[in-house]
């Protein structure tokens, strides 16, 4: 799905607020663009009143998926800190899921690092740890920290 630059604009403003630079979690515009690219990823954007942005109307949040046979995975899921609490990841959450389902997925997939504050909000829409990894992620300083893996069935 290659999207138009401007939402590719869109999505990286959001990414640059919506990551705390000390777990280097967001991704470069180059990353998101190749990403894209392939024809099984797919994203989402938001506005701040929870609709589509319109004409230049900004992006309060996003979402990035990548599709396999009968599963998709969620990529990135980010909100700006300006507009948290609003209920915008749920609308994102549900959308990713409407949107899988009708690409055939049976589960959604996730991974995060252990202690993400989202755990809550995935936990609240039906995801379950399956797995861990130990020391997966590296932070910008040279820490390791622990991913847990979610799961989503639809079953």
């Amino acid at each position: 799905m290659i999207p138009p630059p401007d939402d590719i604009d869109r999505l990286m403003a959001v990414m640059q607020t919506a990551f705390p630079p000390e777990y280097g979690e967001a991704w470069t515009r180059r990353q998101v663009e190749d990403a894209l690219l392939l024809g099984h990823t797919f994203y989402g954007l938001l506005a701040s009143h929870g609709e589509e942005p319109q004409g230049d109307e900004p992006a309060a949040a996003f979402f990035l998926s990548r599709h396999g046979f009968e599963e998709e995975e969620l990529l990135l899921l980010a909100v700006d800190p300006a507009h948290r609490r609003k209920g915008l990841a749920s609308r994102l959450l549900d959308r990713l899921a409407a949107e899988a389902r009708a690409r055939g997925a049976q589960r959604l997939l996730l991974e995060m690092r252990r202690g993400n504050p989202a755990e809550m909000l995935y936990r609240a829409h039906g995801f379950a740890p399956i797995g861990e990894r130990l020391k997966y992620y590296r932070t910008p300083g040279g820490e390791r920290l622990d991913a847990i893996t979610f799961c989503r069935d639809f079953n």
